[in-house]
């Protein structure tokens, strides 16, 4: 990953962010050497989100309500 220093990335910025959205590599700008922002380009999202993905990996539970009974706590026996 490349880096740069605040004030090359100032003086030159439109080009720079031309050149990420170009080449897709990401960039590190440093502020007297230590990092300070990371640059990535813009990726569109992948896949959407759909609504009941998830239905079939639920498990509905009858009554969650009612006491289990001595019969069911391993501690008992």
């Amino acid at each position: 990953m490349k880096t740069m220093a605040i004030s090359q990335f100032k003086a030159h910025a439109l080009r720079i962010i031309s050149q990420i959205a170009e080449n897709h590599e990401p960039m590190i700008i440093t502020k007297r050497g230590k990092p300070l922002a990371r640059i990535l380009p813009y990726e569109e999202a992948r896949s959407s989100p759909k609504p009941g993905r998830l239905a079939d990996t639920l498990v509905f539970e009858e009554d969650i309500v009612s006491p289990l009974g001595e019969d069911m706590w391993e501690a008992c026996s």
